[in-house]
C-alpha cells in the first residue's frame, strides 16, 4: 500500500439513473449493480407525474434493496416518504435538510448539491445532511453546466470535514482519477455507464478507482 493510498478514504460508485428507465431499465440496472460494489443508485426524472415516477420506482427499489444498495431519491422529499426511500438528494431550490429530516425521519440519506461552494456546503453541513456533492468537474451532457468546480475542493473539503463528499459532472474511467486521488468520497455517474454496456462501464468505473487509490 502506498502512503497515498492510505490517507485516501475508500471512494465508492454513486450511480444515477437516465431520464428515462421503463422497458428493459430495469434488467439493466439488475446487470450494473451486480458488475462491481455500487454505494447508491439515485432515481432522477423530469417532469412525471409523481404518480407514475411511483410506480417506475417499485422494481428499481426492490433491485436496490436485494442487493443493499441505496435508494435515492432526486428532488422530491414527499416522493421519498411516500416510496420509503433510503433518501433524497435535494438541490439548492429542493427544499430544507432539516425539513427532510423532519419528515424522513433519522435513518434517512440526506444529499445537498452545493455545486462549487464552499459555503453552501458548510451550511448544508450545519443543516443535518449526510453527505454534499461538488461539481460539475467535467463537461456533462446530462444536465447543462452552470458550474465548473475543480479537484481541490474536494480536497480542501476532506482537510476540514468527516462529512462524506460527492463529485458530479461528466465523470468518466479516463478522467475520474484526480477527483479520486483529491478525496471524493463517492463518484455519481450517470451518462457514463448508461449510453453503453452498462456491466463493462461499472466494472471500468471500479478498476479506474483502484488503480487512482494506488497510483
Amino acid at each position: 500500500m502506498s502512503d497515498n493510498e492510505a490517507t485516501l478514504p475508500d471512494c465508492q460508485l454513486y450511480l444515477i439513473s437516465p431520464l428515462d428507465v421503463t422497458g428493459s431499465f430495469p434488467e439493466r440496472l439488475t446487470r450494473a449493480l451486480e458488475a462491481a460494489p455500487v454505494a447508491a443508485f439515485q432515481l432522477r426524472l423530469k417532469d412525471i407525474d409523481q404518480h407514475e415516477i411511483a410506480r417506475l420506482a417499485e422494481p428499481l427499489q426492490r433491485i436496490c434493496a436485494d442487493r443493499d444498495v441505496a435508494f435515492i431519491v432526486n428532488d422530491s422529499i414527499s416522493l421519498a416518504k411516500r416510496i420509503g426511500a433510503d433518501g433524497v438528494h435535494l438541490g439548492q431550490g429542493d427544499g430544507d435538510p432539516v425539513e427532510a429530516r423532519k419528515i424522513l425521519g433519522r435513518g434517512a440519506q440526506i444529499g445537498v448539491t452545493c455545486h462549487d461552494s464552499r459555503h453552501l456546503a458548510m451550511e448544508a453541513g450545519e443543516a443535518g445532511a449526510d453527505y454534499v456533492a461538488f461539481g460539475a468537474f467535467f463537461p456533462t451532457v446530462t444536465k447543462a453546466v452552470e458550474h465548473q468546480a475543480a479537484p481541490d475542493l474536494l480536497s480542501w473539503w476532506q482537510s476540514l470535514f468527516e462529512l462524506p463528499c460527492v463529485a458530479i459532472g461528466g465523470i468518466t474511467t479516463e478522467n475520474c482519477a484526480p477527483l479520486v486521488r483529491a478525496g471524493a468520497d463517492f463518484l455519481a455517474v450517470s451518462g457514463a455507464v448508461w449510453r453503453d454496456d452498462e456491466a463493462a462501464a461499472v466494472m471500468g468505473l471500479h478498476e479506474a478507482i483502484t488503480n487512482a487509490r494506488l497510483a
